[in-house]
């Protein structure tokens, strides 16, 4: 008696689906037809679109409605850094410990722009969102290390890091250096600041530790084809 293999079921299965179920497309759902358009919140992109007389086409045009976390107020920030520092669903005091570490950065950075001359004053930057974002920039890798098994034995493999995983560990990178900071009876907004500091500067802890990992994975890198 002929047993048929697993392909040729699956090929047969397969058949069997496009001849009885030749329209069915799996695709994914979604509460809007393709004729609505994205909508635009940014106020940057609102003005360019007035200038260019896009407003009066898009009068006319159904548009989806904007997300919970789209919108355009000034003090929207969409790395999150505050749920970073956030522990046990303490919002507030997150909040807190972040603005006062950008008190911290303010005070510290209009200290040297005071005391430098006319042209070092250009080159100070005072703004601490600016400041946050550069060392987060900074630190953020471009790779990391995943462990693969392979004939009983595990390799750390060399692997691409998405932007949003590299943004998160830049995060708790600064995190840890702040905490790790030898000075025990410094709170950790002042602790922050100057690691953010140093960070947007391509200085500090953080900065090494992601030069120590591109150091491994180069070593690793003989281990690359693993990732497939």
């Amino acid at each position: 008696m002929h047993i048929p293999s697993a392909s040729s079921l699956g090929q047969s299965f397969r058949l069997c689906r496009q001849i009885f179920f030749p329209s069915k497309i799996i695709v994914r759902y979604s509460q809007y037809s393709p004729k609505y358009i994205d909508p635009t919140f940014n106020k940057g992109e609102l003005e360019k679109l007035e200038e260019d007389g896009g407003t009066k086409v898009r009068a006319f045009v159904p548009v989806k409605a904007a997300r919970n976390f789209e919108h355009c107020s000034l003090f929207y920030d969409p790395l999150k850094f505050t749920h970073v520092i956030m522990k046990e669903g303490k919002i507030t005091l997150a909040r807190e410990l972040l603005e006062n570490t950008f008190e911290n950065i303010k005070r510290i950075q209009l200290e040297k722009y005071y005391k430098a001359n006319d042209e070092e004053k250009l080159k100070i930057e005072c703004n601490p969102f600016k400041i946050l974002h550069q060392a987060i920039e900074n630190c953020k890798p471009a790779m990391q290390l995943i462990p693969v098994k392979k004939g009983g034995s595990t390799y750390k493999v060399p692997m691409e890091v998405t932007d949003s995983t590299a943004r998160f560990r830049a995060m708790k990178w600064l995190l840890r250096a702040a905490d790790e900071r030898e000075k025990k009876k410094v709170r950790l907004p002042e602790k922050l600041a100057w690691e953010l500091l140093s960070a947007a500067n391509h200085e500090g802890k953080v900065i090494k530790w992601k030069q120590e990992l591109y150091q491994q994975c180069e070593a690793n890198r003989a281990y690359a084809h693993y990732r497939w």
